[in-house]
């Protein structure tokens, strides 16, 4: 009997599409799945939202935290608050960066990783 080895790529791939869809549900905006594994070590994919203030931040960063409690996505580090308006949450192969209008517009993470292969947009 031979074992097959598990395509982690596509699993990853599912945990951002899943995450990049409960930030939508939570009412996150301007939803962005980048595929950044060929850039960097840091993950396979970031998840890029927009909250349109601070109450939605906190609603999008606690239902994030709420999948990966039930879901079995392992959250391994939140840094930031809702009240600074950029929230990073770390699920080891994909990084959620949950930001408010001005910080998002501010930092441009979009433009940062403009070489990384857009996987999923949500407007």
């Amino acid at each position: 009997m031979s074992v097959q080895p598990i395509d982690t790529s596509l699993e990853a791939q599912t945990r951002a599409r899943d995450l990049a869809q409960i930030a939508s549900d939570a009412h996150g905006s301007d939803i962005l799945v980048l595929d950044i594994a060929s850039l960097t070590t840091l993950a396979d994919y970031f998840v890029v939202c927009t909250a349109d203030n601070v109450r939605m931040l906190r609603a999008i960063t606690r239902a994030l935290t709420d999948a990966g409690e039930t879901g079995g996505m392992q959250l391994k580090r939140v840094e930031g608050t809702p009240d600074s308006g950029w929230v990073l949450m770390d699920f080891g192969d994909v990084i959620v960066h949950a930001f408010g209008k001005t910080e998002r517009e501010f930092y441009q993470l979009d433009r940062l990783w403009a070489d990384a292969p857009r996987l999923l947009v949500i407007q």
